[in-house]
């Protein structure tokens, strides 16, 4: 069981995203639920773990029926960041049926694109955990569902990188092409972080071994990236920030090589495919009915 505390968002960000989410779903209304149930009928529904996994998503999906109705009671049997195997009841659902069934779909969109992220976060980690390397993610988000995605990396175990382009200056290789080089795009962040009284920090992508050198001898970046680094270069490339700086490593690091990257030392592994090219964990939300 994952025993630590992880943070979920302020309810305005559910509120929000359930408004959206009827606005995208019911339309002008659930017309198969009001054509074949009585409007006053109440009901039991459980969510049914089909493999095993990491569930993510017990959290939100109490958020969410609570702001989709009031009326729906949640009873949970696990928590967030738990190991749930197949045939698992993860929690039941008493309510009005109208409203159980028209957000049926949403909370499975939810938990089970939200568990498969912290399953195979989870999964990465397992192999990083000899080494002190953490496990982060990137901007590669689904649009209007980072907040979601994010949290489930978490729930995985992992970190959070930025949550967008407002709470870190990140200079990568077209602000560096675009300045005019990567000692001018540094300084000019650095200058512009001063300037405006910025309390974040400042991380620079480095292509080369040079570009690293630099970065190190300026001293205004907080972190800095290796893009596409081999391993060895890596190594190399953490000896010479000698601490100096946060390192991490991104590009092309996946289940097969990310325990060689983490014995270099490097501080943290960046890998975009926890959000943008993770398999949703198989979960079902069914009617509950009592054995006669």
């Amino acid at each position: 069981m994952n025993k630590k505390t992880i943070p979920s968002p302020h309810p305005e960000i559910i509120k929000k995203f359930v408004g959206q989410a009827k606005q995208e779903d019911l339309g002008t209304g659930d017309h198969t639920t009001m054509a074949t149930i009585p409007i006053m009928a109440k009901g039991q529904m459980q969510l049914l773990v089909k493999e095993s996994g990491i569930i993510g998503g017990i959290q939100a999906a109490k958020m969410i029926f609570k702001e989709w109705d009031p009326k729906i009671r949640f009873k949970a049997f696990t928590v967030d960041g738990e190991k749930a195997k197949k045939g698992t009841v993860a929690f039941i659902v008493t309510g009005p049926v109208h409203s159980l069934l028209s957000s049926e779909r949403t909370i499975l969109n939810v938990m089970q694109r939200m568990s498969g992220i912290a399953t195979q976060t989870h999964k990465l980690i397992q192999l990083c955990r000899p080494y002190r390397t953490k496990v982060t993610d990137t901007r590669k988000t689904t649009p209007l569902f980072r907040t979601f995605e994010k949290w489930a990396v978490l729930i995985g175990g992992g970190v959070n990188h930025r949550m967008g382009l407002y709470d870190m200056i990140l200079i990568k290789d077209n602000h560096i092409d675009f300045c005019g080089g990567i000692t001018e795009a540094v300084s000019a962040a650095g200058a512009y972080r001063r300037k405006n009284k910025l309390g974040i920090k400042i991380e620079v992508e480095c292509r080369t071994l040079k570009d690293v050198e630099k970065v190190v001898a300026q001293g205004i970046a907080d972190r800095i990236l290796f893009d596409n680094f081999t391993v060895p270069q890596t190594l190399l490339a953490v000896s010479k920030v000698n601490g100096k700086m946060i390192t991490e490593s991104s590009g092309g690091i996946t289940e097969k090589n990310i325990a060689f990257y983490s014995k270099t030392g490097v501080d943290l592994i960046s890998i975009g495919a926890l959000t943008h090219h993770v398999r949703s964990l198989d979960l079902s939300l069914k009617a509950k009915f009592e054995k006669k």
